[in-house]
């Protein structure tokens, strides 16, 4: 079972585009995957059909405060792969537990006991913040994806997010396998290839190949609770998201 924490603390990366459409290439790959919305805002959640919210008995919130088996929170999107769906109770997570060191291993408990026999592929959509959600999906992961979209701040930022999980790495005495995967480059632009140059000469092979264009049809399916396979299956985003599937399958990061 691959647990992949898909993070960045930066907004406006594709963060949750990348969870979505990545979630529904493997589904298509035949891969059976499962994800987990971990963002209180639940974009996740809403980009994957489920428009009209859903109760905090259904989501993963119920894991954390009633200690509902995971199982049993699993939604079956329209597309046909499997979601646990987030909602905005979820931001009450990280006064409830953050004075308890355990309560950071509660969704790696929860993940080996109740979903490890399935052997499908979890993607989990985090967090922005450092919190105790976003330690829960990364002491859950062995593996992050780090979305970064091709301009000079998100740039920065990944520089920053790196870093991060090098200290982070010491403290726990573990080691997160990552990739970052360049989103919304605009081949108009010579600052995409700038800023992807850049990226692969700091960052060789944990650079992906496969670079994520900016297209209508990316940003629009959301908007009818869509993946882009569902929404525009012969788009460029969808050509773009099928390839970045195929390279990390190939690679054995997932």
């Amino acid at each position: 079972m691959a647990v992949i924490a898909v993070f960045n603390q930066k907004g406006g990366v594709g963060k949750t585009t990348t969870c979505l459409n990545l979630t529904a290439a493997l589904s298509l790959a035949q891969r059976s995957p499962i994800a987990i919305d971990m963002d209180p805002q639940g974009h996740l959640s809403l980009a994957s059909g489920l428009k009209h919210g859903t109760s905090q008995a259904k989501s993963i919130v119920s894991f954390f405060k009633e200690h509902t088996p995971l199982a049993k929170l699993i939604y079956e999107t329209p597309a046909g792969w499997q979601l646990i769906p987030a909602t905005l109770e979820l931001s009450k997570i990280d006064a409830l537990y953050g004075s308890d060191p355990q309560a950071a291993k509660m969704l790696k408990q929860g993940l080996s006991e109740e979903l490890s026999l399935t052997g499908a592929p979890i993607l989990i959509d985090c967090c922005p913040m450092l919190g105790v959600l976003t330690l829960n999906a990364l002491l859950a992961a062995d593996k992050v994806l780090i979305p970064v979209s091709a301009d000079y701040l998100s740039q920065h930022g990944v520089h920053r997010l790196d870093s991060a999980l090098n200290v982070l790495e010491k403290k726990l005495q573990r080691k997160f396998e990552r990739r970052i995967v360049v989103t919304r480059f605009d081949s108009r632009r010579k600052l995409s290839f700038d800023i992807y140059d850049q990226l692969r000469e700091r960052y060789g092979s944990l650079l992906c190949k496969t670079r994520i264009g900016e297209t209508v049809a990316l940003a629009t399916s959301p908007m009818h609770g869509l993946d882009v396979f569902a929404y525009a299956p012969n788009s460029p985003g969808a050509a773009d998201y099928k390839a970045l599937a195929k390279e990390l399958m190939d690679s054995g990061f997932i």
